[in-house]
């Protein structure tokens, strides 16, 4: 007697790809922005401090995040609109802007680590304190809000490398357009028979006049 093996049915799958694509989207658009709203904010804060010799004495420094380097807060801002316009392409044109998500979150995490040890902000700085352009910072010392930033470009990586694995599955963006690019046709009124009351009455309903003119 013959065993007949049972085959899952390929749309057996089905649910649980909708539901990998809703908490993979969920997760993505959290981090996503999380992400650039956190780096943002850390490049706006101190990143170091230090003093300079100026006539005899000691002249405090400080420089913030945008001082030592517009990276992270520009790739931050390429993130938040790499991550919106996700949903505004298909295909191709949606992997190449994860693709691009995901770089932007490396490269804030490359660029925030760079600035956590660069002094040649406050170097500048101390140059045109002292009126020397060969003088330097003194005393040295960063704060943690370089790593602030790297943390932003973490969760923007994250969504990045989430959008790369899952983007297939989240919807897109709609609109009145077919595929190949032309609006849809607008369906045309049904005629009406002047001598039918009752269509007479539907076109009234609709809106329409009846009588054409």
């Amino acid at each position: 007697m013959g065993y007949v093996t049972a085959v899952p049915h390929p749309r057996s799958e089905a649910p649980g790809s909708a539901r990998a694509g809703r908490l993979s989207l969920a997760v993505a658009l959290l981090s996503g922005a999380l992400g650039a709203a956190v780096a943002l904010l850390a490049t706006r804060q101190q990143w170091s401090e230090g003093t300079a010799t100026v006539a005899g004495g000691a002249f405090p420094l400080t420089a913030k995040g945008s001082d030592v380097t517009g990276v992270p807060a520009a790739l931050a801002i390429v993130g938040l609109a790499a991550l919106v316009a996700v949903f505004a392409v298909r295909r191709a044109g949606r992997f190449a802007v994860a693709a691009l998500l995901a770089l932007s979150g490396a490269g804030i995490i490359t660029a925030a680590l760079l600035g956590a040890s660069d002094s040649s902000a406050l170097d500048e700085q101390a140059a045109q304190a002292s009126g020397d352009t060969s003088a330097s910072v003194d005393t040295l010392s960063h704060t943690a809000w370089p790593y602030v930033a790297v943390a932003g470009g973490v969760l923007i990586l994250l969504a990045g490398l989430l959008a790369l694995r899952y983007g297939r599955l989240w919807p897109a963006m709609s609109g009145r357009y077919e595929r190949g690019g032309t609006p849809e046709p607008r369906r045309k009124a049904p005629a009406v028979d002047p001598d039918r009351p009752e269509d007479l009455w539907k076109a009234l309903d609709r809106g329409e006049d009846p009588t054409g003119a």
